[in-house]
């Protein structure tokens, strides 16, 4: 399926990213249900061979065309790390969902320069759903206009609240789900922090709360929710260096306070 492309400044750096997303979200959907091969395992966390795969890919694709850039990924970095213009991937958002079969994945694709993250990417290679947007421009899922839902009740709204891999903010999330769930219409548990926020962004969701995250997790998904009109916060965590804490919703929703 072929996909129309925003014209803007950075049409060709958008343009191979969604050429590279496809790419490594084909070779992901080609290995989809079959036993993949498992780099670690850990209590709350798979790593695959695949992951690896995928970023290389990606890797190649992005570099050749900009090899003065650098990367910044969930499976290492890569380029020129002086320069002021730097990718910033996850090759597979929803591991644990793709090891158990659970067709709720994609590929992440974010390009900053400097802080200000100029163009995201998130494609679905399962449902063939490809987000996209660049820095001034609107958000597009396979190329039609998207924006936020308009629903600012509470008891209207759905929820995802993320869980993460250590047992402080496991706590944090579990602490949350009381205090939304007896309000809003339901809550969700996704799996993959990239497309929770493209579905804030298209008006799936309402809103996504999550205790910790990385950088790589939300930089596609961020830009593409603003870009569709909706709000988001991003805070450092603490107790742990590199991880951030995310609430992003609607903007017509009025979340709970933060406790």
């Amino acid at each position: 399926m072929l996909y129309p492309v925003l014209m803007s400044d950075l049409s060709a750096a958008l343009t191979t990213a969604v050429a590279a997303a496809l790419e490594a979200g084909g070779l992901l959907r080609s290995h989809f249900g079959k036993p993949p091969a498992v780099n670690e395992l850990h209590a709350h966390d798979i790593k695959l061979a695949l992951d690896v795969e995928a970023q290389d890919l990606i890797t190649r694709k992005l570099l050749a065309a900009f090899p003065d850039h650098a990367l910044y990924g969930e499976e290492g970095i890569a380029g020129n790390q002086g320069s002021e213009w730097q990718w910033i991937v996850d090759p597979l958002d929803g591991t644990v969902n793709y090891f158990y079969g659970i067709p709720h994945y994609c590929v992440s694709i974010a390009l900053r320069r400097k802080d200000v993250i100029q163009l995201g990417v998130v494609y679905d290679p399962q449902r063939d759903e490809l987000f996209q947007t660049a820095l001034g421009a609107p958000s597009l899922l396979n190329g039609q206009l998207i924006r936020v839902s308009d629903r600012s009740d509470l008891g209207e709204a759905v929820v995802s609240i993320g869980f993460s891999k250590n047992k402080t903010t496991i706590n944090a999330g579990l602490a949350l789900l009381p205090r939304y769930i007896e309000r809003v219409r339901k809550c969700r548990l996704m799996g993959s922090a990239a497309l929770d926020l493209a579905y804030v962004a298209c008006g799936r969701l309402d809103a996504y709360i999550e205790q910790s995250v990385s950088l790589w997790d939300i930089a596609a998904g961020q830009l593409l929710l603003e870009n569709a009109g909706g709000k988001i916060e991003v805070t450092e965590r603490d107790d742990a260096p590199g991880k951030l804490s995310i609430r992003a919703w609607s903007g017509n929703l009025q979340l709970l306070p933060q406790e």
